[in-house]
């Protein structure tokens, strides 16, 4: 019996090495299709293929008359991808994003502001006038289906772990590292982004591969089971690192330090429904999300990236503390007096009386109802 022969695109990036280790243990004979330009240590051992991802001639060249049983498209241009690979390829599982959402960029496109939560496969797809890039993904996901309808289409959410080249994490940890004395934390961190760390995502894939019925022809959201707030995110991080700063609560219109963090201009959820994955496919997170923020940051600590380069680039980060002072100062004159301020109150507003109770935590009024 012959070895079945699978085709990684990509493989080198951050949950790449994590497939690539999946389907080895699955018994496939592994292929990388990259531009050559980034290696990890990871998968030096597999056979690659360098060339470009990003076009029709660049994958014919490259690929010259050979056949898979099995190909994962992780990087390159998916549209050159799914044309060069027909006729080529037993099954096609393919990655894209969830950017493909109506308003998923822009929350206020919907009225009021924010995506539904949580936003399943079925929901709204963003229309050209509204979003050229999100209609562009959507459309990518469409012409795949036309040439592979036996694919399988992941949409994911914004990945962490290592070798991630906008490590939402760095927002953090380089001001610890920095020693600074606060974070801001618009809207007090309450949001929810959809995040899934490399081990869970490659995971989800492999489950794919493993149950092709259940999965031919058919899209899943993917991202962790538990969904961290920011704010989690960054109680974590800080707790990793062992540091003591404040974490300071301030309405999002004006945290502009923190949009790279918030990864948006409003604080509105962007929650992903990942029920079809895990009902459909058995998924469940194969390392904690809790656990995993820890892991990513570790990493970053270990694997820092250069002051001002790429990576703060593509986060947009300008870690600009002396403007984070001079907002921080101003915030605090804003709101200096609240603790002490007289509303004139005759009885403070509640809440929770019709649940207050013995046992219960809620404050229980003096009078009942």
């Amino acid at each position: 019996m012959s070895t079945r022969r699978a085709l990684l695109i990509g493989g080198t990036g951050p949950t790449g090495p994590a497939i690539a280790r999946g389907l080895e243990q699955r018994g496939y004979d592994v292929t990388i299709l990259h531009s050559g330009n980034h290696e990890v240590a990871e998968v030096d051992h597999l056979r690659h293929l360098h060339g470009d991802a990003f076009s029709d001639d660049g994958l014919r060249s490259t690929l010259g008359d050979e056949t898979f049983d099995v190909a994962i498209a992780a990087y390159g241009r998916l549209r050159s991808v799914a044309e060069v690979l027909a006729g080529r390829v037993g099954r096609l599982l393919s990655i894209g994003g969830v950017p493909v959402y109506r308003g998923f960029f822009d929350p206020a496109i919907h009225r009021p502001p924010g995506l539904p939560v949580p936003t399943p496969e079925d929901a709204a797809l963003a229309t050209e006038h509204e979003d050229g890039k999100s209609y562009r993904i959507g459309r990518t996901e469409h012409l795949l289906f036309d040439t592979h309808p036996t694919a399988t289409h992941f949409r994911y959410p914004y990945v962490y772990g290592p070798r991630q080249l906008a490590p939402r994490e760095w927002c953090i940890a380089r001001r610890i590292l920095d020693r600074r004395p606060f974070l801001v934390l618009p809207d007090g961190g309450l949001a929810l982004v959809p995040y899934g760390y490399v081990d869970n995502l490659a995971h989800a894939l492999m489950l794919a591969v493993d149950q092709p019925e259940a999965s031919m022809g058919e899209v899943f959201n993917c991202g962790d089971d538990e969904k961290l707030t920011i704010a989690q995110v960054a109680q974590i991080i800080t707790d990793e690192l062992g540091h003591d700063w404040e974490l300071i609560d301030m309405p999002a219109r004006f945290a502009v330090c923190a949009r790279p963090l918030m990864q948006n201009h409003l604080g509105t959820h962007r929650m992903i429904d990942t029920a079809k994955l895990r009902t459909r496919l058995g998924y469940s997170d194969v390392v904690p999300a809790r656990e995993a923020v820890r892991l990513a940051v570790r990493w970053l600590v270990q694997h820092p990236p250069e002051r001002g380069g790429y990576e703060e680039t593509a986060l947009q980060d300008p870690f600009d503390y002396d403007a984070e002072d001079r907002l921080v100062s101003w915030w605090r004159t804003a709101t200096a007096g609240y603790d002490t301020l007289e509303l004139g109150y005759d009885e403070l507003p509640g809440y929770g009386k019709s649940y207050a109770g013995p046992g219960t935590r809620n404050p229980r009024a003096d009078t009942r109802i």
